[in-house]
């Protein structure tokens, strides 16, 4: 359980800040920048979830999802470097990843199929479930090089659950289009 009675604790005023087993990181590290920027997709995603109320399963995979991105984002600030703690770091399991792949081909057999790129917009729904899609993809880009750090250790099922949840923005975000019937096409060279 998670109690916080001081929201300010001035420990980070050096410019550092405490991640999940103890250990002090600058601000800017890699692996703050990564679970940062989880968190910016899911503040994203509370955006998005404004204007869901005309598709309730939706919102509730969307809730789904901003809890696992706390899941992540605890995984994610408690590097796990071998050490004992004395407790059970939250991780991010296979059965979630797998949850998530389930929606996202539950989602696209409803979808028109693609004939072009699609651009950002639409409705209000979509054009902020793209908007989180972006962030997300950006989180997995900080997340794979982290990964790819020698000296960083990650689950594997971290990784993949971010590039799913960008996978099921993007998927959603066409349903909230009408299930694609209303996407806002890209016209390759139209404005030359």
């Amino acid at each position: 359980m998670v109690v916080l009675n001081k929201i300010y604790t001035k420990t980070g005023d050096d410019g550092s800040t405490g991640l999940g087993n103890g250990e002090r990181r600058k601000k800017y590290d890699l692996r703050v920048s990564s679970y940062g920027t989880v968190d910016e997709t899911n503040s994203c995603i509370g955006l998005a979830r404004l204007h869901a109320k005309d598709m309730p399963k939706m919102d509730e995979a969307l809730a789904r999802i901003q809890n696992d991105l706390f899941d992540l984002g605890a995984d994610l600030a408690t590097p796990d470097d071998g050490k004992p703690l004395e407790y059970e770091p939250l991780r991010i399991t296979q059965a979630q990843v797998e949850r998530i792949e389930s929606e996202i081909d539950a989602l696209n057999a409803k979808l028109e199929p693609l004939r072009s790129f699609v651009l950002p917009g639409g409705t209000p729904l979509s054009a902020n479930l793209h908007l989180a899609r972006t962030v997300a993809r950006r989180a997995e880009r900080l997340i794979v090089e982290l990964a790819h750090d020698e000296t960083e250790n990650i689950s594997k099922a971290a990784s993949l659950y971010m590039n799913r949840i960008s996978d099921y923005l993007f998927v959603a975000a066409r349903a909230a289009n009408d299930f694609g019937k209303a996407d806002v096409l890209w016209v390759p060279g139209q404005n030359r």
